[in-house]
């Protein structure tokens, strides 16, 4: 057991002294904030086994209870929860998730089938089927990657396809997996080619090939791996291999959530973050946040903002009005970038049919953008569509901008 640490500070460095070792640094550019940062790193990670990932997420009103309580015990492994932070200064990602299936919002049939699977392979004693989540960003897909290792009771190692470049990157997470344990790789589609071939073998037989050596000598060693289920996730189907796509048992499309499903959502959230929230005030924020639970929380947050500071603190329709007004964000969801597309293709190509490059750099985004991120709403919508020949804006996109169909509407950008 560790001694208790004493800390000496004076205006150009601070020591502490533990029974082991001491750290002396200089302070003269530090703040208290930084302190608690390198005492939390260098001590905590090493004899108490917080993970860096927590830490990195630990506010500074945590850290300081944190070295406060940790000074009272005197540092002694075990007796420190991570847990007794109170909620309400926790990372707001972490405790907004849903932790189970029974508190997931949406996606009713995909919920619905997952609870069978993961029943079914608690039955059997076996691994869940490797499972493939794919869709637009912000519904939930790493949320539901969370939820299947916490409803299957086993741990969860999570990294991303463009981190594992190389097929020893792989190997160490495989080879470092339990029985039953879920590995999620989120962004799977940015695999390299290498990898996603030693990833083959490992989702069918669960071994993996190594090559030790080079030349003549070069020799394969077959490492052998316990079960596992692979979570992967994308917003690219289409960009997965069909080898890839072929070894995942279960394939789940995630949709654009309804408005009743989001302001379910936004109540949920709303009593996690102890704010009142009025049932007109949560349908105004579902409506306009594009059938996505992400942004939906986190014009959650914004609406906050705007009423603890100019409001009483409650949100009602009048303060989530304005606070959305005021991000630019109008009642069908769209942002200014979004009318600013509108607009362009009505005033500089007469409603259309125009290309994406062309219409790219009117607005001063990027292609790739354009087509990732603001095109797949606005044609979900029905603002534009696709045609050989280029993108069109529909009727309705004249309606929402006030005009009539075929109105130049020269003044709109002005």
């Amino acid at each position: 057991m560790m001694k208790n640490p004493y800390i000496y500070v004076c205006p150009y460095k601070c020591q502490i002294l533990f029974s082991q070792f001491s750290i002396i640094f200089p302070i003269g550019f530090l703040t208290v904030f930084n302190i608690y940062k390198i005492l939390i790193y260098n001590v905590l990670v090493s004899y108490i086994n917080i993970s860096t990932a927590y830490i990195n997420n630990i506010k500074l009103k945590n850290i300081k209870y944190i070295c406060n309580y940790l000074f009272d015990v005197g540092f002694m492994a075990g007796d420190f929860d991570p847990h007794q932070i109170e909620g309400k200064d926790k990372d707001l990602d972490g405790i907004i998730r849903p932790q189970d299936l029974q508190g997931f919002t949406g996606q009713d049939k995909i919920i619905s089938n997952l609870r069978i699977f993961v029943q079914a392979a608690k039955l059997r004693g076996e691994s869940l089927d490797h499972v493939l989540f794919h869709g637009p960003p912000g519904l939930g897909k790493t949320t539901l990657a969370h939820i299947i290792a916490n409803e299957l009771g086993v741990n969860m190692k999570v990294t991303s396809g463009p981190i594992l470049d190389k097929p020893g990157d792989l190997a160490g997470l495989l080879t470092s997996l339990e029985e039953g344990d879920v590995l999620f790789i989120d962004e799977i589609h940015r695999l390299s080619p290498v990898v996603e071939e030693y990833l083959y073998s490992a989702m069918e037989d669960f071994v993996i090939d190594i090559m030790i050596d080079k030349g003549p000598g070069a020799r394969s060693v077959r490492i052998s791996l316990n079960p596992f289920t692979l979570v992967g996730a994308t917003t690219r189907s289409g960009l997965l291999t069909s080898p890839l796509r072929a070894r995942f048992g279960i394939k789940c499309a995630l949709e654009y959530y309804d408005t009743q499903n989001l302001v379910n959502i936004v109540k949920r959230s709303s009593s996690i973050l102890k704010v009142d929230i009025s049932d007109e005030a949560a349908y105004e924020v579902a409506l306009r946040s594009r059938g996505t639970p992400r942004i939906a929380n986190s014009l959650l947050r914004r609406v906050r903002d705007f009423a603890q500071v100019i409001g009483s603190g409650d949100i009602d329709i009048k303060i989530a009005r304005y606070a959305l007004d005021a991000l630019n964000i109008d009642k069908r969801g769209l942002d200014s970038i979004d009318n600013k597309i509108l607009k362009t293709i009505i005033t500089k190509f007469k409603g259309g049919p125009v290309g994406a490059n062309t219409i790219a750099t009117a607005v001063g985004e990027d292609q790739g953008t354009l087509e990732e991120v603001y095109e797949p709403f606005l044609i979900k919508e029905g603002f534009i569509i696709r045609t050989p020949r280029g993108r069109e804006v529909t009727e309705l996109a004249y309606r929402h901008l006030g005009l009539e169909m075929g109105e130049s509407g020269e003044n709109l950008l002005f």
